[in-house]
């Protein structure tokens, strides 16, 4: 059986750490992007089976850009084959701003939107949810 593939999309080397390690521990291959140009790139080259994302990278609303430009419509886009790609989006978001999120399939096309620090049993069953249905 093949090892499950997890992109890490995080600008916080800290963050990225204390994801990839209870992700790894529990037996997936976990790949790491710093930032929303990375991001796009990695998904091209590893094609991974879930990806965990940040929402303020580059910018503050780096992460749904990301999101939407996997989900981009267009079949002619060079990340069709991404659309439906699972994202599970972490985030500290609602507790530097007053906004609130939660996924929608026009503003922001992710399955889970979970906060950060996320417990790492929380993280694992909500990847396994996604990854095995």
């Amino acid at each position: 059986m093949n090892k499950k593939r997890i992109l890490l999309v995080d600008d916080d080397a800290d963050q990225r750490l204390s994801v990839r390690l209870p992700l790894e521990a529990a037996g997936y291959e976990v790949a790491e992007a710093a930032n929303f140009d990375q991001g796009l790139e990695a998904v091209k080259r590893l094609k991974p089976d879930l990806i965990v994302l940040d929402v303020m990278m580059d910018t503050t609303t780096a992460g749904f850009q990301f999101a939407l430009t996997l989900r981009n419509a267009d079949a002619a886009s060079e990340y069709a084959a991404f659309k439906n790609l699972p994202i599970v989006m972490l985030t500290a978001i609602h507790s530097t701003t007053s906004l609130r999120f939660t996924p929608d399939e026009d503003y922001l096309p992710v399955q889970t939107f979970l906060e950060k620090p996320v417990d790492p049993q929380t993280l694992l069953a909500t990847i396994k949810h996604h990854l095995e249905g």
